[in-house]
């Protein structure tokens, strides 16, 4: 009964972008709604192999109990992996959590009381703010254009918020936007947080899946006084259904959410954990990798060329340079969560991700989320098609 419930549960509340998703799985729905990478990429007769070998292993110890930070043999190749991309990290300082997500429920526990302000690009990770809702904290939204977040905005936005005490961005490839921090802008945020103490979030889930462009450093290359928190995962660039994510953080930050995951759960699985890890030592990641970027760049350029033959041309689309999503902005006027009830998915079969709950403060009704990965090339051109019919008939 709700008189039973602590405060925080009152920003915790069903949602009903949550439903209309759940009627976008159903038969016969294309859907470009969902983070889902393509399962038909998945290395599942190599996972095959790594689960049978470390279930037979001698000992059993691949289904036993295991450090809650983490085996320390993984931990050691994902610190391998964060310093072959230029940040100084030792298996001390990797924490392994249950998928990025995660650190992400951690970071605010670990910072936030309520009302202290989390500053997020706008829009931000709706997942973000899920996590961070139950600690109830006021959010600080900065503008963003192609380069990412306006850092000139959030100096303003840090000189008028005392009680900001976390910047969370996605740096590379952001959801739900597609955009990535340029470099001056990532020299500038970590100025503007030695300036404010503010500790920075670096969520990085979509960091090696570029297709176009240059490698820019992570903020936590760039970090000399121990401030960010990067976050990273396996979900897209190996499977999801492992849920291995991790966190690089400082000694002091990291003890803390090392506490917290026992607190939570723990520990991660030990079975995924030894998977994990045989499958790095034993098979090329990069090479993996590598053909996930070209497959996800031909569809990235098939959504695209798709909507630009079907959609109407007020229809304004972002060109990522990797990841999995372009963000759409359609004219003032529309509602995109009104149409995808009332005639993309009834009519079309197509669903995408409305765009308003990714705005932290102020929804703006005329943006949605459109994923490229998931779907087969022909799926794309197809399901792209039928929402142009839709447009031309229901606005």
């Amino acid at each position: 009964m709700p008189r039973h419930f602590a405060q925080r549960m009152e920003r915790v509340k069903p949602s009903a972008i949550g439903e209309l998703l759940a009627l976008g799985a159903r038969p016969g729905i294309i859907s470009f709604g969902g983070g889902y990478p393509d399962a038909t990429l998945f290395p599942a007769d190599r996972l095959r192999e790594v689960y049978s070998e470390v279930i037979s292993a001698p000992g059993g110890a691949a289904m036993q109990y295991a450090p809650s930070d983490g085996l320390p043999e993984l931990r050691g190749q994902i610190a391998e992996l964060m310093r072959a991309d230029g940040m100084d990290c030792g298996a001390d300082d990797v924490v392994i959590l249950h998928g990025s997500q995660q650190g992400l429920d951690f970071a605010a526990r670990m910072l936030i009381d309520p009302g202290d302000t989390i500053v997020t690009e706008d829009p931000t990770f709706l997942g973000a703010l899920l996590a961070f809702d139950p600690c109830q904290p006021r959010y600080a939204p900065v503008a963003m254009d192609a380069d990412g977040m306006c850092t000139d905005a959030l100096g303003e936005v840090l000189a008028s918020e005392p009680r900001a005490r976390m910047i969370y961005v996605q740096p590379d490839f952001q959801n739900p936007t597609g955009v990535s921090l340029s470099y001056d802008r990532r020299l500038r945020l970590m100025e503007l947080a030695r300036q404010h103490d503010v500790i920075v979030i670096e969520d990085t889930p979509y960091r090696r899946l570029r297709f176009a462009g240059e490698t820019l450093p992570t903020l936590k290359s760039l970090d000399t006084d121990g401030r960010v928190i990067h976050l990273g995962s396996f979900s897209k660039v190996l499977v999801p259904g492992m849920r291995i994510g991790w966190a690089v953080a400082p000694p002091d930050l990291r003890a803390r959410m090392a506490q917290l995951k026992v607190a939570a759960d723990t520990q991660s699985s030990t079975l995924n954990m030894a998977a994990a890890s045989l499958f790095l030592k034993r098979f090329d990641l990069d090479a993996h990798v590598d053909m996930l970027c070209a497959a996800y760049s031909r569809k990235k350029e098939a959504m695209l060329s798709a909507i630009r033959r079907h959609l109407p041309q007020d229809v304004v689309v972002t060109d990522p340079e990797g990841g999995l999503f372009t963000w759409a902005r359609f004219g003032e006027d529309f509602d995109a969560t009104a149409f995808m009830r009332d005639v993309a998915l009834p009519q079309a079969h197509v669903a995408y991700v409305p765009g308003a709950t990714f705005f932290p403060v102020t929804p703006r009704a005329n943006f949605a989320r459109i994923n490229f990965s998931a779907q087969s090339e022909a799926r794309i051109h197809e399901g792209i098609a039928a929402l142009g019919r839709a447009l031309g008939s229901g606005r």
